[in-house]
């Protein structure tokens, strides 16, 4: 950012993009901080929403800044883009991750557009990523220095036009010096916690959030060895692949505890297995992945070796990543070693070293 730019930073209410548009304001941009409003159940507020208190935090953020603040209703476009793909995925019996599509079409999609249609030269947030210049043109983005916050995984299918708006002003921090960075600077929300919640929906359990929106499907819970019939579920939407708790089932007399193996469509069963390495369905070698996008303005053509995060806590793993010839949107992936609990829905990070090039969706 060696130019001036006009910046408009999505103030969530947090410490995190307090500090970005601190940051921005102190190089010399020319920043303003819009509050998305992406999710108010109108009818009525499952669980522990904390909108209003964040827009009020976000507002005192801006005034302390003294830099422009309004609040931008997205709305709708969340129900659309967002909350109709987190329903629609778990009752394929999917396990969508609505984190990252809220970055790819709402922060920097929607919201992306509105910016650039108030004249505004880019976006900021407050992820732990960085965003680096590439030697002959284009950008690359790297993991957040801060390895226990990095949150590149949620940035990985966004493209490299995207990632060309985007800027990420915190990356480069590690949260104990956010945080004292924040005090020094007498920021109002310098001490708030930080969020926990789905990206949309705040403080909300999932499982609250299927009661409401999800009617109950039952079916047989059923071990995958042997056919046995132990229980009955609620509906297949409120399990994913890896579960152990809150099945339904206790552990046998050795005290083995049963974990989710898989999901049969035909009579709506979930499959159970005793935990281990012999569990069948539980540890995947290979798998393929489909709807691709890439950030890296040269993307792999052909089979190399790439590294992955199956999840977002988890550790980058070595894997073996071939493209399919005949659709550049999907690829199979082998990794190094067994993966667990990979289910279909969920999103795979590719990474060269501590570079993300991009990502995909387990088939």
């Amino acid at each position: 950012m060696s130019q001036t730019e006009r910046i408009l930073v999505a103030l969530s209410g947090g410490v995190d993009s307090a500090v970005a548009a601190l940051l921005l304001k102190e190089a010399g941009h020319a920043v303003e901080a819009a509050y998305i409003k992406n999710w108010i159940n109108e009818d009525e507020i499952i669980g522990d929403c904390p909108w209003e208190q964040d827009i009020v935090d976000a507002r005192a953020v801006a005034a302390h800044l003294d830099i422009p603040f309004r609040v931008v209703n997205l709305m709708e476009d969340y129900r659309d883009r967002v909350v109709a793909y987190l329903l629609d995925g778990y009752q394929q019996g999917l396990t969508p991750n609505p984190d990252v599509m809220c970055n790819r079409d709402i922060k920097f999609g929607v919201f992306r557009q509105w910016a650039r249609n108030h004249d505004f030269t880019a976006v900021a947030t407050g992820h732990y990523a960085q965003r680096t210049t590439l030697p002959h043109g284009g950008y690359a983005m790297i993991e957040g220095a801060d390895s226990n916050k990095d949150q590149t995984y949620f940035l990985a299918l966004l493209s490299q036009a995207q990632l060309a708006d985007a800027h990420f002003p915190i990356g480069h921090l590690e949260k104990s010096e956010l945080r004292r960075l924040a005090r020094n600077a007498g920021l109002p929300n310098a001490t708030k916690k930080d969020s926990q919640g789905i990206c949309f929906i705040g403080q909300v359990k999932m499982a609250d959030f299927f009661r409401e929106y999800v009617p109950d499907d039952p079916g047989p819970i059923i071990r995958a060895t042997d056919e046995t019939r132990l229980g009955q579920h609620r509906g297949l939407h409120f399990y994913t692949l890896g579960q152990r708790k809150g099945i339904g089932i206790p552990s046998n007399t050795d005290g083995e505890a049963y974990v989710v193996v898989g999901k049969r469509a035909t009579d709506r069963a979930l499959l159970v297995a005793f935990d281990g390495p012999s569990a069948p369905g539980l540890h995947t070698s290979e798998c393929r992945v489909h709807g691709l996008r890439w950030n890296t303005p040269t993307p792999p053509i052909s089979t190399c070796q790439l590294e992955g995060k199956v999840r977002y806590r988890d550790p980058r793993v070595p894997l073996t990543f071939t493209p399919d010839p005949l659709d550049p949107t999907a690829a199979t992936v082998r990794f190094d070693t067994p993966q667990r609990g990979l289910a279909a829905g969920q999103i795979l990070a590719l990474y060269d070293g501590s570079r993300l090039l991009g990502g995909g969706i387990y088939l």
